[in-house]
């Protein structure tokens, strides 16, 4: 009789080219064991079920889950949705497994090309949740990492990563504050965070001390990059300070609240002595530094807040303000996992901070230390 969970074992067992025969012993069972397992009508103990993960390296999650994990009743995906914005219905995402959550990222098309999807979303739940439409069932999707944050840059990284390794980065746009909590809920294996310490002027490991106290974070730093006002080529406005924003033919396209570079405004708006209410546009919100930096390129704003790559790719202009520390956090169970090793592994690699270097203008000194 079909249990009611659904396993992969089989999948796992022809992908490391590893028989029956071999498996049972290995896991000190009998062959005849290892067919029911697959075929779905035996579920083995918990002693066994770890084993198995272990020689396969993966999770107890990957191999076994219920039915009601893959499909609800009207044959869609439920899932953790992962947006800064308002889905819609028929929206793109691209879709991995977190442990045992299945979460999907809303993906938008661009001039000429329609986006890489898995599914569309079929209907949009309250909580975040989704359920999706999907086109391959088969899709690895356990295979994959998902990255929150709001660098451009990483794209670059997660490009590398799927060529050298195989294995693709799903990126989660994101502030550092939702990336991060994004991570303590389980939804993302990675998330980025530009968040400084006003006090200390570190970045990132006091935000993570005082806000999730107990937790076991590995924190990797990804580069260190300039941050400043993104202005139209010739600087038009003569934008060259924080208090220049609140002259009366400035326009300004603000970031989402949660965000390092919301932080950043705020804090030099108050050393300044401006007022928010004297901004036209601080509550004119961007999900991201190149979504703030193509408002200035379209001509919807004069100026906003961004790194320098985010002004490089649109080719305006910039005024640097200061620099900034962006790094990468997981928890520690996951960079255990061979995924986690690759995706680290090729953050060492020279080729990779001179794209870093030459293409967005970062800092590479410290890319790959370990700082927790």
């Amino acid at each position: 009789m079909k249990t009611g969970i659904k396993n992969r074992l089989a999948e796992f067992r022809k992908r490391k080219r590893v028989g029956a025969t071999e498996l049972a012993r290995i896991v000190n069972v009998s062959r005849q064991t290892i067919y029911a397992i697959e075929a779905g009508t035996y579920i083995p103990n918990t002693e066994v079920a770890l084993k198995l993960a272990r020689l396969f390296e993966t999770t107890v999650e990957e191999l076994f889950s219920t039915h009601e994990e893959s499909l609800n009743s009207s044959g869609l995906l439920p899932s953790e949705l992962l947006s800064s914005a308002a889905p819609a219905k028929g929206q793109p995402v691209r879709i991995s497994k977190v442990g045992s959550r299945w979460v999907s990222v809303p993906v938008s098309a661009i001039p000429y090309y329609l986006p890489e999807a898995d599914g569309v979303i079929g209907r949009v739940n309250y909580g975040g949740r989704a359920n999706l439409a999907v086109f391959d069932q088969e899709e690895p999707f356990q295979k994959r990492l998902v990255l929150a944050g709001c660098d451009p840059a990483t794209n670059l990284l997660a490009r590398m990563v799927e060529r050298i390794t195989g294995i693709e980065v799903v990126t989660a746009a994101a502030s550092s504050k939702l990336a991060l909590t994004w991570l303590k809920e389980g939804k993302v294996h990675i998330a980025g965070s530009h968040l400084e310490d006003p006090e200390t002027g570190e970045y990132n490991l006091p935000f993570l001390k005082h806000e999730f106290p107990g937790e076991d974070f590995r924190v990797v730093t990804f580069a260190q990059w300039e941050e400043g006002l993104v202005v139209a080529p010739g600087n038009p406005k003569k934008i060259q300070k924080i208090e220049h924003l609140a002259k009366k033919n400035v326009r300004f396209a603000n970031r989402e609240p949660g965000s390092g570079s919301r932080a950043l405004l705020d804090e030099m708006l108050g050393v300044e002595g401006v007022r928010a209410g004297q901004i036209e546009g601080y509550h004119r919100i961007s999900y991201g530094h190149l979504a703030a930096a193509y408002s200035v390129a379209s001509g919807e704003a004069d100026c906003c807040l961004a790194t320098r790559s985010a002004a490089r790719t649109f080719g305006l202009d910039f005024v640097p303000l200061r620099h900034e520390r962006y790094d990468l956090v997981m928890r520690k169970q996951t960079v255990e996992m061979p995924a986690a090793q690759a995706f680290l592994d090729v953050l060492q690699r020279a080729t990779l901070r001179r794209r870093l270097e030459v293409l967005a203008g970062y800092d590479t000194t410290r890319t790959g230390a370990v700082l927790v």
